[in-house]
């Protein structure tokens, strides 16, 4: 945002070192803290959690997808597909299984 953490700090009245605890996830901000630092840098705060439901979409999809490796189907076929020794046909398959599972 063009701001340093000297100038935040400044304009915080904190240390920059505390800044740099924050930006490191060394220290938790606090609701009001994190008001303050938006207000610093004349933005809103909803800024901070821009993304945020993308990372938790992704991690939804990451658990899916592990509970699914750990099932019997997906066990048999971990073990199976790298025994397709065709490139070509092992990504004919992936393809097969990505339009039957928008067709479900």
């Amino acid at each position: 945002m063009g701001v340093s953490q000297e100038r935040l700090a400044e304009s915080l009245g904190i240390t920059f070192q505390q800044v740099q605890k924050y930006e490191r996830g060394a220290n938790r901000v606090s609701a009001s803290k994190l008001w303050e630092i938006a207000t610093a840098l004349r933005t809103p705060v909803s800024f901070f959690y821009d993304g945020l439901s993308d990372r938790e979409s992704a991690a939804a999809q990451r658990g899916a997808a592990q509970d699914f490796l750990l099932s019997t189907d997906g066990i048999e076929l971990m073990a199976a597909f790298p025994r397709i020794t065709e490139a070509s046909v092992r990504r004919k398959i992936v393809e097969l299984v990505c339009v039957v599972a928008e067709e479900a």
